[in-house]
């Protein structure tokens, strides 16, 4: 039981990782290139689609997973594994917390912003920046933990 726990805290945070990694490599980037009122209705679109089922599956797997992992007991796992792990889930849960402080007020801020007559300009200037900084955060930290519990996996 604690090596397939420990194998779906892998895989959700692999997921996530990955979704996370691609966000900021391709898809950010590519909506860089928009004009400012194209990407603030890109992003509010975007940000309508992703939290739903499957996301949030992996979501919350990527803090589920590894408290299981950690707490189920294992006959045989080193300190060094379990170590790990509960280092996987930290990072997991401070990549939560960016998330949950910094990317969901400013998402949620410009949902809020869909009035006419705002400046797309000026919506994006309060978002886009700050969005990101956070947004580079959080795939640190979910690459980190995707690394760690890898680790404590194969160990």
């Amino acid at each position: 039981m604690a090596s397939l726990l420990l194998a779906l805290a892998v895989g959700c945070t692999g997921l996530y990782a990955g979704f996370m990694l691609i966000f900021q490599t391709g898809i950010m980037p590519a909506l860089a290139r928009l004009a400012d009122a194209e990407f603030v209705t890109a992003m509010r679109r975007i940000n309508e689609c992703v939290p739903r089922g499957v996301f949030l599956t992996v979501f919350l797997g990527v803090l589920a997973f590894p408290v299981a992992a950690y707490l189920v007991p294992v006959d045989g796992r080193t300190d060094t594994q379990a170590w790990l792990v509960l280092a996987g889930l930290v990072a997991a849960v401070l990549n939560h917390a960016v998330t949950v402080g910094g990317n969901v007020p400013l998402n949620n801020a410009l949902a809020a912003s869909e009035a006419p007559g705002d400046d797309p300009a000026a919506v994006r200037a309060a978002f886009e920046k700050r969005w990101n900084g956070f947004h580079r955060v959080r795939t640190a930290l979910v690459t980190l933990a995707f690394g760690l519990l890898t680790a404590a996996a194969v160990l």
